[in-house]
This record gives structure tokens, sequence and C-alpha cells, in this order.
């Protein structure tokens, strides 16, 4: 689930408590959080309504001025069901001191080390992580294109999607552009080396 800087901005404040989605069906459940450019975004309530049923109170909790202006921003075909979204701001994303954490002792690198291991059997490819680790060390905010490449991949979303696995371990961050490896993950680096 997409958010705009400002409603994220909105939730973070607490300004913003309710958020409008067309679907088919819904996307999110209560209960469940979501990472995002703030940090964790907390599910708390999901309903369908009818759009005439979207009061000006509701509106303005969600970042609009009346319930006319937030019905005239909705995305998406209006054949799809509306559903209420109840939203709050649930702290940093855990990853963020993960990726800090650049202090490993021997069984946490164990750890990591079969864990990159596992991802490397997995893989279609065979052994990827300590190419990709080096590739994103080699060259910080390149485009994932690029590094795609370099790399060796027959299309950048699945670099990406390897990304994101390192980045689950802290190893690795998202830039505007690219990717840099994080304390943690150049203090795995250092030890691959």
């Amino acid at each position: 689930m997409l958010f705009r800087s400002e409603i994220l901005d909105g939730i973070r404040r607490g300004t913003v408590s309710l958020v409008f989605r067309r679907w088919s069906r819904p996307r999110v459940r209560a209960g469940s959080r979501l990472r995002t450019a703030i940090g964790l975004v907390e599910i708390h309530s999901i309903g369908p309504l009818d759009e005439r049923e979207v009061s000006d109170a509701e509106a303005r909790r969600a970042g609009y001025r009346s319930a006319e202006a937030l019905r005239a921003d909705l995305p998406g075909s209006g054949d799809l069901r509306l559903f209420r979204i109840g939203v709050g701001y649930a702290g940093p994303d855990p990853r963020e001191a993960l990726r800090e954490q650049d202090r490993l002792g021997a069984p946490e690198l164990a750890a990591l080390t079969e864990r990159l291991a596992r991802f490397d059997r997995a893989g279609a490819r065979g052994a990827w992580t300590a190419t990709v680790l080096r590739i994103i060390a080699e060259h910080p905010a390149r485009r994932a294109a690029e590094l795609a490449e370099l790399a060796g991949y027959p299309a950048t979303e699945v670099f990406k999607r390897d990304v994101r696995k390192l980045k689950e371990l802290g190893l690795t961050e998202s830039l505007e552009t690219g990717y840099r490896l994080s304390p943690r993950g150049r203090a795995v680096v250092d030890r691959l080396d």
C-alpha cells in the first residue's frame, strides 16, 4: 500500500488517522504493519463503505478539507469497492537500528553467514550474496539497473528482489538512487574478505 509523502507526514504527526482506497478486495488487514518511508504504519481497522457515506470529519482525518475533495482525489476505478482504513504511526523501521549494529560477535556472524549461504543455495542463480554486497560496496548510489548489469542479472527486478533480502538482514539501505552498505553490511563484507 503506497502513501504520498504528505499523508505519511500526517500519519507520523498524528493528524492523519484514516486513508481510503478503492480495491476489489482488502489488501491489508487490521493489526498488520507496513514499512514506509517514515517507519512503520499500523493498520488499526479496515472496512468497506459507500463513497456517499464518507463524512467531512472523516475526510479531515484523512488529510482532506472535505469529503468532496477526498472523493475527487480517490485513485482507481469507481467500479471498485471503497475501503476506510484506520492507520497510525507505529515507530521507526526496526531495520534502521539493525543496520547500525556492526559489532558482530562470532555467533551472530555465523548466523548471518549461514543465512547468506541459504540464500545462495536457494537462488536459481547460485551464489549471489557476496557478489551483490561487493558491487553495492564498490558502487554506492548507482542506479539499480547499472548494478544489476554489473552483477550479471538478467533483469533489474530480480536484482532488486535480492537486495531486499539483504536489506531485511540490515546489510543494505536504499538511497534516493541506488543503495549502499550499512555499517552492519560493511562489517560482514570485511569478514567475507
